[in-house]
């Protein structure tokens, strides 16, 4: 069974840093792209990071650029968001996916939902002003 499992979630300041983690399940992730998204209520699922499957790329949303960092650890079968200055707007419920080889470029990094193929059941992040 193939699966991501988020951890790392909970409630937090305004200013206060947090880091994510996603632990991937049943296959090898190293040689695909992975991605952070959030959810809010009433909200459709956004991006807000993505890696390359050799970190050597990067893309970030608009409004965590420059607060926010997304890294892996292939050896782990894991990534990782960063989360620094967060702040009342980046609530949510955070989730890992992973890009599979049934898509094109799938070791690139995509910043659409549709082209995710392995989801998590995401970690919620409540940010308190």
């Amino acid at each position: 069974q193939v699966y991501l499992e988020e951890s790392g979630g909970g409630l937090v300041q305004a200013g206060d840093s947090l880091r994510l983690s996603c632990q991937g399940f049943g296959r090898n992730f190293a040689t695909a792209g992975m991605g952070w998204f959030r959810q809010a209520p009433g909200i459709e699922r956004e991006f807000v990071a993505g890696i390359s499957w050799d970190g050597g790329a990067t893309v970030y949303a608009d409004h965590v650029q420059g607060r926010f960092t997304i890294g892996r650890d292939n050896s782990l079968n894991t990534a990782y968001l960063q989360m620094n200055s967060v702040k009342p707007e980046d609530t949510g419920f955070y989730y890992c996916a992973v890009r599979s080889s049934a898509s094109g470029n799938w070791w690139d990094v995509r910043t659409s939902v549709s082209e995710y193929d392995y989801w998590g059941q995401g970690t919620q992040v409540t940010v308190s002003s």
